[in-house]
């Protein structure tokens, strides 16, 4: 070996020193914060058990499902329950009534909260605002079945109070739950007085986040309430509105099966039919297991397509997204 050379020392030593010291790290770290890591392990096992446990059935969407053989026995059949569902008579009018109702909902449910936000931020009296909320919060911690019980009740065509007030006033009674054509109206109206005042809590939380020197040096500059809303409120609180906007737009077409279910009947199924309560339809009471899945697999994964589109788009055009 030449003189004056010095070889480079073995780097394996330290690296392994090194690898050992993080993971001693990382290891205090967890028994330092073990609380916590507890608190959070009952939400861990149930999307394990209930979300992704469930993930290992889809492959029945691809098989001709026998009970005796089991899922892992069953033959493989590719894509002709897909095609079996594209095919048949009812996929435009599943379509069409999933679409309608999803888009409806989110354009008069969307706002609505966001609205009500804003207005309850506005109330100076801290009593009438707690009191405003709980009234509001309510209806979100009735029952589904409660709910179209007193929808039921109330446009009942003999003793309803709506069809009381209908006749009153000169006019005729409707029997709203058997109309197919009132069949949205009654889901999305009863679906925002039901969830808006507890949607609105993540902006009421967010608006609690705006500094009071920001409207304070508005007033000084003679802007009314109106202008401070649209100039400090909402842009205060956009980021969260985008947020929310992505996460209903990618559960577009998740609509309440139980709710859809207990209100339709033979007479509105032409409007109240929907991917979920067809699903059901010919998956749990037709014994169609497999082409059921299908169903259900398509429905997610347009909820997917949605979901990455609306976020890219938002990601472009005004940087937030939620990845």
């Amino acid at each position: 070996m030449p003189s004056g050379i010095v070889m480079p020392k073995s780097t394996k030593w330290p690296t392994t020193r090194k690898k050992k010291l993080m993971h001693f790290l990382r290891s205090r770290k967890i028994i330092r914060n073990l609380d916590l890591y507890l608190l959070i392990l009952p939400v861990i096992i149930f999307y394990v058990v209930f979300h992704y446990g469930p993930m290992y059935g889809l492959q029945l969407a691809f098989k001709d499902y026998i009970a005796i053989d089991g899922i892992l026995g069953s033959p493989w059949v590719g894509f002709e329950h897909f095609a079996r569902f594209f095919g048949s008579p009812y996929f435009l009018r599943l379509i069409g009534n999933t679409l309608s109702i999803s888009i409806l909902q989110l354009l008069f449910g969307f706002p609505i909260p966001i609205l009500l936000a804003l207005m309850i931020n506005e109330v100076s009296n801290n009593r009438m605002k707690k009191i405003t909320q709980n009234i509001t919060y309510i209806p979100y911690f009735l029952s589904t079945v409660v709910i179209v019980g007193m929808l039921k009740n109330f446009t009942h065509p003999d003793y309803g109070i709506i069809n009381i007030m209908i006749e009153k006033s000169g006019g005729m009674k409707i029997n709203f739950i058997q109309e197919a054509s009132w069949f949205r109206t009654l889901y999305i109206a009863s679906g925002i007085w039901q969830s808006m005042g507890w949607n609105s809590i993540i902006f009421i939380a967010s608006l609690s986040g705006v500094d009071p020197q920001l409207h304070e040096s508005a007033k000084i500059d003679g802007a009314g309430r109106m202008q401070r809303i649209w100039h400090i409120n909402i842009p205060a609180i956009l980021p969260t509105i985008i947020i929310v906007l992505i996460l209903n737009v990618g559960s577009l077409m998740n609509i309440g099966f139980e709710k859809a279910f207990l209100m339709q009947n033979d007479l509105n199924l032409s409007t109240s039919d929907i991917i979920p309560t067809y699903s059901y339809r010919v998956g749990i009471q037709g014994a169609q297991y497999s082409y059921a899945t299908a169903i259900s697999f398509f429905n997610s994964i347009i909820n997917f397509t949605l979901l990455v589109t609306i976020n890219a788009v938002s990601r472009r055009v005004n940087s937030t997204s939620l990845w």
